[in-house]
């Protein structure tokens, strides 16, 4: 079996750890990966077709926008 490592310890976030971690949704969270692809923000990464979340830089994000 083997040991996971908790989601608060995960540098790079799934869609779905993103969004139970930050309480955001899905299509709220792939909206926000869409609308900044171009901007200095650069909280996600793509792998192949998946988009993983940094967790860290996402979080300063949050905190400099008003709303989301």
């Amino acid at each position: 079996m083997q040991d996971s490592i908790p989601i608060w310890k995960k540098p790079f976030l799934t869609v779905k750890e993103a969004e139970e971690y930050f309480n955001i949704g899905e299509k709220k969270l792939r909206k926000l990966v869409s609308e900044n692809m171009d901007s200095d923000y650069e909280f996600f990464i793509h792998n192949g077709t998946k988009i993983l979340i940094k967790r860290n830089q996402f979080t300063e994000f949050l905190e400099q926008v008003a709303s989301i």
